[in-house]
């Protein structure tokens, strides 16, 4: 698809969702389009159902299908098997920076912490559908460095029952932070304190 219409487009089919991660959705992006989700197995959703903006506001929906063998549920725990809380918590992160890029954002996504979250709930393997509804509280470009920031908060349902909260999660988008060469050694190979 072109970028304008990927800045308009209003749902997202995990097909879709599979050729973001692999940077090929949008075929005349400008040149710091930069950020990716995970791919599978660490991309923590299918499909986004609503994305949506209100000055700099906003809003996101999206769903992950629960499966059998799903691969923490091979590890955590034995006998006990449960998916990580920490991985909806960087399901959350992944919907925002996403939203960032949807927005307009450009450059690498880093997720930049949260405040509380509260888990009340798990996820089994014989659960279906887990749904996030994620509240953007704001968004914002800043044109001087070339980052986009967004802060979210978010419910995590699972077979429309709420089981986490995340309060004030955040994501940035920087440029000039990628590491395209990997595993080259290159200015980015390593890791660190990054800088405002």
């Amino acid at each position: 698809m072109k970028y304008r219409e990927f800045l308009e487009q209003e749902s997202f089919a995990k097909e879709e969702i599979i050729a973001f991660a692999n940077g090929t959705l949008v075929e005349d992006a400008p040149d710091e389009f930069t950020a990716r989700l995970p791919l599978p197995p660490m991309l923590m959703l299918d499909r986004v159902l609503s994305i949506e903006a209100d000055g700099n506001r906003g809003r996101i929906v999206a769903e992950r299908d629960v499966h059998l063998d799903d691969w923490f549920f091979q590890c955590h725990f034995r006998d006990d098997p449960v998916q990580p809380g920490c991985l909806g918590v960087d399901g959350v992160w992944q919907l925002i920076g996403f939203y960032c890029n949807w927005r307009g954002g450009l450059g690498s996504g880093r997720a930049l912490g949260c405040g509380a979250v509260e888990f009340s709930g798990q996820i089994r393997p014989h659960d279906q559908i887990v749904r996030y509804e994620v509240s953007i509280r704001r968004y914002t470009e800043l044109p001087n460095s070339g980052a986009a920031m967004a802060i979210g908060d978010a419910k995590l349902l699972v077979d429309d029952v709420e089981i986490y909260t995340v309060e004030k999660a955040k994501v940035g988008l920087f440029t000039g932070i990628g590491y395209h060469d990997y595993p080259n050694m290159s200015e980015n190979a390593s890791g660190g304190r990054m800088e405002p």
